[in-house]
């Protein structure tokens, strides 16, 4: 009886070493695949980066545009490019200015109109 259980404790013995490298492998291509897609350089990071990056552009070409809008409203203030209407406008708003033919109608303060 004790040579049978000393022959199947052998086979048991020779099956898991036999075992043991294929499951060892599989452990470590495991591991390697996980943090492939879950790690912080993986496919999940990656997809965030790449939206984080689509927000920055479109918020990039929103400044831009009104930085130009900006510019282009400067330039017509320019002496060599005067633009009368945008002139107008600008001394209406700061110097509260009015035309001679024109009606004004007073507000509160916490009436504003725009």
């Amino acid at each position: 009886m004790s040579d049978r259980f000393a022959a199947l404790g052998r086979g048991v013995k020779r099956r898991l070493r036999e075992a043991a490298l294929p499951v060892l492998f599989s452990a470590v291509c495991a591991y390697f695949v996980w943090h492939s897609i879950h790690g912080e350089r993986g496919y999940l990071a990656r997809e965030q980066r790449l939206q984080e990056i689509a927000a920055a552009r479109a918020e990039l070409a929103r400044a831009e545009a009104e930085r130009e809008a900006m510019e282009r409203r400067v330039a017509g203030l320019r002496g060599e490019a005067l633009d009368r209407d945008q002139l107008e406008e600008r001394a209406r708003v700061l110097l509260n200015l009015v035309a001679r033919n024109e009606l004004v109608v007073p507000y509160g303060p916490g009436q504003r109109l725009f």
